[in-house]
């Protein structure tokens, strides 16, 4: 039986912390973590020795808010964009992800299942792609961001099926306040898409509304959605007073300054936060990059990505390893707690929790190792394969 040794590893896993680690992997699952390392382990016909040699060892982290990289978005037409994000994602350490859409027309909504579709179809050779997540187009028009309002619809549980009916819709992002919100929601839980309420004017009352109906989960939290007022506390305030609310959370120090990433991973469940991408084609690109998204003009421009027109943020460049590091940094929260904010909670709230997200026996082999110095990936091991 063929396995894979990696030692000398310093584990960061949810609520472990374990330096000079030996971590065996069999047949894509991880066989056991020792906290010493193993005996004289050699390599032979059946046996590879990967000597990370002190670097972290984490779960493979897992984005759930992902639109491009590397000049290719999810929406494009050709086929091949999708396995280019998918190649950027793995370099980032990302070894399952949902590729995200905009708000754009059914016909293109359509065409990007089957783009994803024909990447499983050949294997998935980098990041695994369990399904999709539809940002939009079911959102406020006057919440757009860097959305386009010309395809902005009221929600469509007949649009949703027949895009399933190609492709697994995972999650779908939309704003709870337009007509039917609250029974949408219900209606994505039966058909096992997370509904999760984002570009929207919705108030509390609104949000109640689509709570009762099972919706758990917070689309870009603070990014164009109500803020916090006293006399309606709208979603920010939502999403610091329900406490079961999934958050995701963008942390590259743009979208939320130092003190409301405090705010929030302070004073929030960490359970119930979820670091995302939100990452656009211009990811892995230089300063300088101008682009289209969903038809209108975005320039990259001091490592943020600006409508051209409004100068409305429109994503991020971020890596998730870097999302980690800044609120490390920020909040100085152990990493072995912070870290479940990477993989395991997305990989909870998806149903996966538990097979993924975790570096503990019995757990699928999706590992990413990452160097403390530059938080740049090492090696990337996708069920038990090392990729990278």
């Amino acid at each position: 039986m063929k396995r894979t040794v990696i030692v000398n590893a310093h584990v960061i896993s949810p609520d472990l912390n374990l330096p000079g680690a030996t971590v065996v992997i069999e047949r894509g699952r991880i066989k056991s973590v020792e906290a010493r390392r193993a005996k004289a382990v050699k390599p032979d016909r059946d046996t590879t020795v990967v000597d990370v040699k002190g670097q972290y060892l984490m779960p493979g982290f897992i984005d759930v808010h992902t639109h491009g990289a590397l000049t290719c978005d999810f929406c494009d037409a050709d086929p091949k964009a999708v396995f280019e994000v998918a190649k950027a994602k793995l370099q980032e350490g990302v070894t399952t992800f949902l590729p995200t859409t905009l708000t754009v027309s059914h016909a293109d909504l359509v065409r990007a299942a089957k783009n994803a579709k024909a990447y499983v179809e050949a294997g998935s050779p980098y990041a695994k792609i369990p399904g999709i997540h539809l940002e939009g187009p079911f959102i406020n028009v006057k919440c757009c961001g860097a959305q386009n309002p010309k395809f902005v619809r009221k929600p469509s549980v007949k649009e949703l099926k027949e895009i399933m009916k190609v492709f697994p819709v995972k999650q779908i992002s939309y704003a709870v306040e337009t007509e039917g919100g609250a029974a949408f929601a219900k209606a994505c839980l039966k058909l096992g898409v997370v509904p999760s309420c984002g570009h929207t004017g919705a108030k509390m009352k609104d949000l109640k509304a689509a709570y009762r109906n099972g919706l758990r989960h917070m689309t870009h939290f603070c990014n164009q959605m109500t803020p916090l007022h006293h006399r309606e506390i709208g979603m920010v305030g939502a999403g610091f007073l329900v406490d079961d609310l999934n958050t995701e959370v963008i942390c590259d120090r743009i979208h939320l300054c130092d003190d409301m990433l405090r705010l929030v991973f302070l004073k929030r469940d960490l359970a119930h936060v979820q670091i995302i991408t939100d990452s656009l084609r211009c990811s892995h690109c230089k300063d300088g990059y101008a682009f289209e998204m969903g038809g209108l003009k975005v320039l990259l421009k001091n490592g943020e990505a600006r409508l051209v027109e409004g100068g409305n943020l429109a994503g991020s460049t971020l890596w998730m390893g870097n999302g980690l590091k800044n609120v490390h940094d920020v909040t100085g929260l152990p990493l072995e707690k912070l870290v479940r904010t990477t993989s395991w909670n997305q990989a909870i709230e998806q149903g996966w929790g538990k097979k993924l997200g975790k570096v503990e026996k019995g757990y699928i082999a999706d590992l990413v190792v990452i160097n403390p110095r530059s938080w740049k990936p090492s090696a990337v091991f996708v069920d038990g394969e090392q990729r990278i």
